[in-house]
């Protein structure tokens, strides 16, 4: 690259930039999993956020592996689940609506000794969100299916890995 505006626009804030590449590194992230009766367990964890303004999202990549603790009595070995990347945290057994807008529902590898492989998922569907209050959030969003799961716990699984997401800030109110 040369030099002059081009390259001094590179090293500035990334708010500044046309088009924003960031990586939000997950490492050692706790999620808590939560069954209700003898439903599937689900839960959430906020692991970034997007800066202030309308934001054109274009797409993202995640890379994800989730572990048990090994040793928890409410989580079968060789569970099964989904998981989400979304603006909103899961509120029930379902990843629909705002909590599937970053990334969609990805079915896990099944897991050996409670840990699931890293799994690969993408989105390239454009969308624009709506973050001039400054409160639009990146959640995590995980379900294990009924019969992994104890019939009314909370399982803590650990989460690591790495979401890249692109979007272009398009103005402010």
């Amino acid at each position: 690259m040369g030099k002059g505006l081009p390259r001094s626009m590179s090293r500035g804030a990334a708010q500044a930039q046309e088009i924003i590449k960031q990586t939000v590194v997950i490492r050692n992230q706790t999620v808590p999993v939560t069954s209700v009766t003898t439903a599937a367990g689900f839960g959430t964890v906020v692991v970034g956020d997007f800066p202030e303004g309308n934001i054109l999202f274009l797409g993202a990549l995640a890379y994800i592996s989730l572990a048990g603790s090994g040793a928890d009595a409410n989580l079968i070995d060789t569970w099964n689940g989904d998981f989400s990347v979304g603006t909103n945290p899961t509120a029930d057994v379902s990843l629909t609506g705002n909590e599937v807008d970053i990334i969609p529902s990805t079915a896990t590898t099944v897991a050996v000794a409670e840990v699931s492989p890293r799994t690969r998922a993408a989105n390239a569907t454009q969308a624009i969100f709506d973050n001039t209050d400054g409160s639009l959030e990146v959640n995590l969003n995980v379900l294990i299916d009924a019969a992994d799961i104890g019939d009314s716990q909370t399982v803590n699984l650990t989460a690591n890995g790495e979401i890249t997401l692109v979007y272009v800030i398009l103005g402010d109110d």
